[in-house]
């Protein structure tokens, strides 16, 4: 009787119907949204991380403007964060549009999606097997598997739950398709499809997909033969030109897919530079221990962190022969029982095909693993787990009790484990400090907990992370992990720098500049350290190469101006602050520095009181008011157009705004010049600081 009982639950299509159908299947939506709710609910209040989050959100002009005409074509004709994800910027813009920089908002949305995506995956399996329990159970387990933390409660990983709710729309009007063919309905897959891959483009083995669910739970390789009037499945003996039609069906769906491939492997080589790939050997042996690494994790999810270093080439070669060994047992296990259980085909290919394009034999970042890369090839051995326990548990009336109170437990104990992973994502220090705590050799925490520490002025703690970040990379020795190290040699000497240590400074500067010749940014920071040590021309020709990297650098040219003002060239430093200017009109600081040369120049042939009022004011206002450096000189420019009252008051607000500040420098300067003012004295020849 059970038996029979489970045949007719996973034939496609026969779902519960009536009032208590409809009763029970609401009732597990309210189960699924509210355990998602509690386990996720909690990051609405969390903060930005400083891993990624500044690339995607806060640090990133364009997605800050919110939802405009020109980020629209951006989003969909350049890369963001070294990716083409166009829907999935177009929702972080819209983000900011709604919530501004509030991070509780962009949390939400987050949040938002992986219910529905939760939701929306109930009820395609529920439609392919017509098995309501056996889809719910498995929905349960996605909605709180701690391995899911990363993808729902990291801003950044937006792309994964935006993906995933589009992948479960096409598969369920591809399951509308199936049944009733139509060029509509698949117009409607192939559609939904391409905004999945524009959300993120791991979903390019999604076709694959697609066919290992036409065997089994759609059964489409087999044939409808019709006899004495009644309908029934039977193996067709025209089974070859099945397949054949089945694969060419999906060939549009291929296309799509190697698109996707494309773009993404150009932008990433154009983003990243010609960084040399780990050895190919290294590269398979870590993909073959992360698939069960991932397996494990999934049935035993303790010691999850946000980045796992790369083994490089210290996995033992047992480790590797026996992920090898499982991998192949549990495979051919899978194709030989495949017509007995053809569930177990199915979700273990759906585990193997959908990890592949993440899997590291294509290498992107340092990473060994992430968490966030099983978030949908999970469903597979979901699915593999859960029809195969009811398959055990149908056996015996008291064994299916006994299941349901087991699987209530798993579901529960899961939850709970996912709880406290989401905690840790309340801010960058708990998340780096915990992923230290789990994990060994991790200079990626290391580095990203000195960066917290510099924008904490905690300086001796952030060199102290830099340094041991550095001792690890080195012994990463592959020029692989040059790009990596030259950044945590600039933070290094950018610390040093701060805390009043130039010549160790230079020492880290150059190094970094060592691994990565054409590092703009070192080549910035350098040039400052060097300007504040009065080395202007050695300043300046590491500035003019951060301009030949990077054409487009505002800043450099703003350092190049104040360089050329101190060596008495204001009309030279005047024409590299309008390049400033034009290259960032937001930026208050170039329109301050020409407001100031104008205003304050000994040569009156460049001094222009009413343009220098104009731009001071402008500084003023892009600044909102809370710079007193920038209200010094818009006081400059009133007393250089002879209107000294408001030169005044201007200094003495600036007064102000410095004393509440702590400093007092400045406004003991201010006081000096309101002493020319109340004189109708203007001021000559004094070097903006910025």
């Amino acid at each position: 009787m059970n038996n029979k009982r489970r045949q007719v639950e996973d034939r496609p299509g026969l779902t519960a119907t009536g009032f208590r159908g409809r009763t029970r299947t609401i009732v597990i939506y309210l189960f699924l949204a509210a355990i998602s709710l509690v386990v996720f609910g909690q990051t609405i209040r969390y903060d930005f991380v400083n891993f990624d989050d500044d690339l995607y959100v806060y640090n990133a002009p364009a997605i800050q403007a919110g939802l405009t005409a020109q980020g629209i074509a951006l989003a969909f004709t350049s890369q963001h964060a070294r990716n083409w994800h166009p829907l999935a910027t177009l929702s972080h813009m819209l983000d900011c549009q709604l919530y501004g920089l509030k991070p509780g908002g962009h949390h939400a949305t987050n949040v938002i999606l992986h219910i529905i995506t939760v939701l929306l995956l109930f009820r395609v399996l529920r439609e392919m097997t017509g098995a309501v329990w056996k889809s719910a159970i498995v929905a349960a387990l996605f909605a709180v598997h701690p391995l899911h933390v990363e993808s729902v409660a990291w801003v950044s990983e937006r792309k994964d739950v935006l993906s995933a709710m589009f992948f479960l729309l096409m598969l369920g009007a591809y399951v509308r398709y199936a049944r009733g063919p139509s060029m509509t309905r698949y117009l409607l897959v192939a559609v939904l499809f391409a905004a999945g891959l524009m959300s993120k483009p791991m979903l390019v083995s999604v076709p694959a997909i697609l066919l290992l669910l036409d065997y089994w739970p759609l059964r489409r390789f087999e044939q409808p033969s019709s006899t004495t009037g009644k309908t029934k499945i039977v193996n067709s003996g025209n089974q070859p030109c099945t397949r054949q039609r089945l694969f060419l069906e999906k060939i549009p769906l291929f296309v799509l897919a190697g698109g996707s491939c494309v773009a993404t492997f150009v932008l990433q080589k154009r983003a990243t530079g010609a960084i040399p790939p780990l050895p190919f050997l290294w590269r398979v042996e870590n993909a073959f221990v992360s698939y069960m690494i991932y397996v494990w994790k999934t049935l035993w999810p303790t010691h999850l962190a946000v980045f796992y270093p790369h083994p490089n080439n210290t996995l033992p070669i047992w480790v590797v022969i026996l992920a090898m060994m499982l991998l192949l047992a549990i495979t051919v296990s899978a194709i030989v029982f495949r017509n007995k259980r053809p569930y177990v085909f199915t979700g273990w290919s759906w585990y193997l095909v959908m990890l592949m394009p993440v899997i590291g034999l294509i290498q992107v970042g340092e990473q060994g693993h992430a968490d966030r890369y099983t978030y949908l090839p999970h469903i597979g051995l979901f699915l593999l787990a859960v029809w195969f326990a009811a398959d055990v548990a149908a056996v015996r009336e008291s064994r299916s009790r006994f299941a349901t109170a087991t699987a209530a437990v798993i579901i529960l104990a899961l939850a709970s484990a996912a709880f406290i992973q989401a905690s840790y994502w309340r801010n960058s220090e708990t998340l780096w400090t915990h992923a230290l705590d789990v994990t060994s050799d991790n200079d990626v925490a290391h580095n990203n907990l000195g960066y917290l520490r510099v924008d904490q002025g905690e300086l001796d703690k952030a060199i102290a992370h830099f340094e041991a970040a550095l001792e690890i990379r080195s012994r990463k020795l592959d020029p692989h992990y040059d790009v990596g190290s030259a950044f945590v040699q600039m933070n290094l000497a950018d610390a040093l720098a701060r805390k009043g240590q130039p010549d160790e400074a230079l020492v880290h500067y150059e190094e970094a500049i060592r691994l990565q010749p054409n590092y703009a940014n070192a080549y910035y920071n350098r040039g400052n350290v060097l300007f504040t040590k009065g080395r202007i021309d050695e300043a300046m020709a590491d500035w003019e190469k951060t301009l030949q990297i990077q054409p487009n650098d505002a800043d450099a040219h703003t350092c190049i101006g104040n360089a050329l003002l101190r060596q008495s060239s204001p009309k030279e430093a005047i024409a590299h602050y309008e390049k400033a200017m034009a290259l960032a009109p937001g930026d208050p600081h170039s329109r301050n520095n020409i407001a100031w040369v104008l205003a304050t120049s000994s040569d009156a042939s460049i001094r222009d009181g009413v343009k220098a009022v104009e731009l001071a004011q402008e500084a003023v206002q892009l600044s909102r008011g809370r710079d007193s450096k920038f209200i010094r000189t818009l006081a400059a420019a009133y007393a250089e157009s002879s209107r000294f009252p408001e030169a005044i008051a201007a200094a003495q607000q600036a007064i102000t705004i410095a004393a509440m500040q702590g400093n007092t420098g400045l406004a003991n300067t201010l006081r000096k010049e309101i002493a020319l003012y109340r004189g109708h004295i203007s001021l000559r020849e004094m070097e903006p600081r910025n």
